[in-house]
């Protein structure tokens, strides 16, 4: 019914800058929170931002001032531009959404097919 995907992920060098897209499709009546988390091999799957319908903003911390999730509500698009990337950003990253769907009112939490960033030195 929802479907997530995400683009813009791919190999930079430390210093450099990315920007990650996530497009929601699908019978979507509204988006409540939509998220970026990411997983690097043999670790578990962390945060990285967040972004509610009422505009409030979560970030880890070791991605603060460095990384700006945003949206674009009418494109059912939510951004993260990766500046001063960093080794250890090196991970696949997810998009997540909440979601009520047209059939409503109940909101369903969806996830994106992930893309690799790599950061290399």
């Amino acid at each position: 019914q929802v479907q997530l995907v995400e683009s813009g992920g791919g190999l930079v060098q430390a210093g450099g800058s990315l920007k990650l897209s996530c497009t929601a499709s699908g019978r979507i009546s509204n988006i409540n929170a939509m998220r970026w988390y990411r997983q690097a091999p043999r670790n578990q799957r962390e945060l990285v931002a967040e972004i509610t319908s009422a505009g409030r903003l979560n970030y880890a911390d070791s991605v603060k001032g460095r990384f700006t999730i945003s949206t674009d509500n009418d494109k059912n698009t939510a951004y993260l531009q990766m500046n001063s990337l960093k080794l250890e950003d090196t991970a696949v990253y997810y998009c997540n959404a909440d979601i009520v769907l047209t059939t409503g009112p109940q909101t369903f939490r969806y996830w994106g097919q992930g893309t690799q960033v790599t950061v290399s030195s």
